[in-house]
């Protein structure tokens, strides 16, 4: 597999790093999580107006550039190096790929264009509390116990079709307090023949209550949505579509984007601490003339790009999506951590720079891993425990601790 980047590749890379580059910094972070929407509205105007990212990876007969998982892994690997908040991952990663696989083609025109230009920002609703899971990431999300149990669990759907009205509650529903538009996973068809579905939720809807939460990484904002009687419409022709499969799929595909965002982050904070030793000094030289600190920052190169390696091959074969990311989120968490500890006194303030990756890197594997499951479950998928299932490998639940 030829794994070097296009002429193009590249130009989208420098063309985003020179933007953010000018846009972005400490300053202008806390002021975009500090607005309404969480994030920088104008900045965003223009990443998807003039730049087309979030519909770098959709067809060109919806809007799109018609480009490939590699190029949206591209411009997420900027936008981690930047600690960027905006609506990318949730809108063009998660939601996107489902309407795509779901959707009716009313439903595609409708809204696929507007989610391609940046009109619409969308978020994927999952109640339980477990992306990962829901994912297919860290368990086998085929038997629906992460979309809550019992009559009263998780999200409900009622009436007729057409008429469908959804009662319940998603909680830590990423950039879900600001979205135009829902996905929202609903137990349908009654008990014990429920079974988990999409269902289409605008943002003004009636009856739907989203409130901010307080998260540790202020830059990947976190909601909990409440529903209450609020009309909704399936996502698809007739809820004959599989909405657990279409979830599995578009989470190997978005691990990888993932991977890469997380690499962006590690490479970062790296590069900013290699800056820093050679600039702080201890004992009359320079911290970063000591061979014990060459050696820390050498193995940390070797993770981050090894991590990176991971990443896009993960872009171009998505079955290697839930161990690159296992691998880019371990080389964040110790890549940050090593920062933190690498700038001395000063890194350990909590308003330093180093501490905001450090947050990043442990938000993002509380929210789609931890590493040791994501590996775990991989492994169990390629049989490397028993023999392996066609669909996601084995029971929920089992594994190894």
């Amino acid at each position: 597999m030829d794994t070097a980047l296009t002429a193009e590749q590249h130009e989208i890379r420098r063309t985003l790093r020179d933007l953010l580059a000018r846009h972005t910094g400490p300053d202008a972070i806390s002021a975009a999580v500090g607005t309404a929407e969480g994030y920088d509205p104008a900045l965003w105007r223009r990443l998807a107006g003039d730049l087309g990212l979030p519909g770098l990876a959709l067809g060109e007969d919806y809007g799109g550039a018609g480009c490939t998982a590699t190029e949206l892994a591209l411009a997420c690997e900027e936008t981690g190096r930047a600690l960027l908040p905006s609506p990318l991952l949730a809108t063009a990663a998660l939601a996107a790929p489902l309407i795509a696989a779901l959707g009716t083609p009313d439903q595609r025109a409708a809204l696929l264009p507007r989610m391609a230009d940046g009109t619409l920002t969308a978020a994927l609703a999952l109640p339980g509390g477990s992306l990962s899971t829901a994912l297919g990431l860290t368990g086998d999300n085929l038997d629906g116990t992460w979309a809550g149990g019992g009559r009263a669990g998780g999200v409900q759907a009622h009436g007729k079709a057409g008429e469908r009205r959804l009662y319940g509650e998603a909680d830590r529903v990423l950039d879900g307090h600001s979205a135009g538009l829902l996905l929202v996973a609903a137990h349908a068809g009654g008990y014990p023949r429920s079974r988990t579905q999409l269902f289409l939720v605008p943002g003004d809807a009636p009856g739907l209550v989203r409130t901010r939460l307080t998260a540790l990484d202020e830059t990947r904002p976190l909601a909990s949505v409440e529903l209450r009687d609020t009309p909704a419409e399936l996502l698809g022709p007739d809820g004959t579509a599989d909405a657990a499969a279409a979830l599995a799929d578009a989470g190997r595909a978005a691990a990888a984007v993932l991977a890469a965002e997380a690499v962006g982050t590690a490479a970062s904070a790296l590069e900013h601490t290699v800056e820093y030793v050679k600039t702080r000094e201890q004992f009359g030289r320079a911290v970063g003339s000591f061979q014990a600190v060459k050696h820390r920052l050498a193995d940390l190169y070797v993770r981050v790009e090894a991590a990176r390696s991971a990443a896009y091959h993960a872009a171009r074969d998505p079955e290697a999506g839930p161990l690159a990311l296992a691998q880019a989120l371990e080389a964040a968490r110790i890549t940050t951590g090593e920062a933190v500890q690498l700038h001395g006194g000063i890194g350990f303030t909590w308003e330093h720079e180093a501490h905001r990756y450090l947050k990043r890197a442990a938000g993002d594997e509380l929210l789609f891993g931890p590493v040791h499951r994501l590996r775990d479950h991989a492994a169990h998928r390629a049989g490397l425990f028993g023999p392996a299932t066609a669909a996601s490998g084995v029971p929920h639940g089992a594994g190894v601790r």
